[in-house]
């Protein structure tokens, strides 16, 4: 991060909302987003938005904004594909007092929690702002750690004022890649002995079928969902499970759900609350064809990663959106 500038509590607070009104100009889905990714069930134009607050919905004893602040865009990595210069962007413009403005636009809007990283954000923001905004760490759960570093691990999430935990996507993935579904339970295990809702990421499909197939007694599950209606979307004849961390012909840095059909298909049939990610796929979709795909399509949560200038404008859809899918196919679990 940048050299952080000084501002006072006073201006901070009292300051306009200024910055999000270019959200009109641009588009609330990220640098990759492409006007080409249209598909079905795209959110209407609507001549008065729901304003003001983001509808929420409990997970354990927490109550969840149905929108989360995702924590790539506040830890300061994004996914870029091939165009190297993204993240030094990123890091030209969110300087540290940025994260707090877009903190505060955030929670004005009824975000109340930020999932995966930013704890320091989240933090200074409650301490020096007066903010009320919850944080969802992940358990980083790597093969054959042993259960002492497991347990120290998970006491320092707790310890950066978590309302929930999940195990990592991609720890997820690579403990079920490796059939060590047994790890998997144990760290579940480990992190609800403190009395939090603890999930289970996963890019992959395997993930919650395994933990539903061996009964791991998660609380809510953390999945990517995307169409794969994108120009860059990985061939079918190219995807294979765990590309992602193998890497190999046809992905770039580009695709994190390869079988949107199935995934749908399979989380109808779970009970369990599901929080969807990468629903974006890191900005080839327009928010208003990514949010209405996600929610109508079961998701409980969507984690996005926005700037200060997507705020107001996707926390407006979600509302919208959320309204509209009342009734749908997988019921409501959250």
């Amino acid at each position: 991060m940048s050299q952080p500038q000084q501002v006072s509590r006073r201006d901070f607070l009292g300051g306009s909302l200024a910055s999000v009104g270019v959200a009109g100009a641009i588009a609330g889905s990220g640098l990759g987003n492409q006007a080409g990714a249209a598909e079905a069930g795209a959110e209407p134009a609507a001549s008065e938005p729901v304003a003001g607050v983001v509808p929420c919905g409990m997970i354990g004893k927490a109550k969840i904004s149905r929108l989360l602040l995702g924590g790539n865009l506040v830890s300061g990595y994004m996914h870029a594909r091939d165009l190297k210069y993204v993240n030094q962007l990123f890091r030209a413009y969110v300087t540290e007092e940025k994260m707090m403005e877009t903190l505060r636009l955030a929670e004005s809007q009824g975000i109340n929690t930020v999932f995966e990283t930013g704890a320091h954000f989240v933090a200074r923001y409650n301490r020096e702002f007066g903010g009320h905004m919850q944080f969802i760490p992940h358990i980083q759960v790597p093969l054959g750690q042993d259960e002492s570093s497991l347990k120290d691990h998970i006491q320092k999430q707790v310890d950066s004022g978590a309302v929930a935990l999940y195990v990592w996507g991609v720890s997820g993935d690579r403990l079920v890649q490796a059939g060590e579904i047994g790890q998997l339970a144990k760290a579940v295990e480990l992190a609800k002995r403190h009395d939090l809702p603890v999930g289970v990421g996963g890019h992959s499909l395997r993930v919650p079928m395994a933990c539903e197939q061996h009964q791991v007694p998660c609380d809510f599950y953390v999945k990517t969902l995307h169409s794969d209606q994108y120009p860059s979307a990985t061939p079918k004849a190219l995807r294979k499970e765990f590309i992602w961390l193998d890497g190999g012909e046809g992905w770039y840095d580009n695709m994190w759900c390869i079988n949107p059909e199935e995934t749908i298909a399979f989380m109808q049939t779970v009970t369990k609350p599901w929080l969807a990610f990468k629903v974006l796929a890191a900005g080839a979709f327009d928010p208003k064809q990514a949010f209405p795909h996600a929610f109508k399509n079961g998701a409980d949560f969507i984690a996005v990663g926005m700037f200060d200038f997507h705020i107001q404008q996707n926390s407006e859809l979600v509302g919208r959106v959320v309204q509209r899918e009342k009734v749908r196919q997988r019921p409501w679990c959250a």
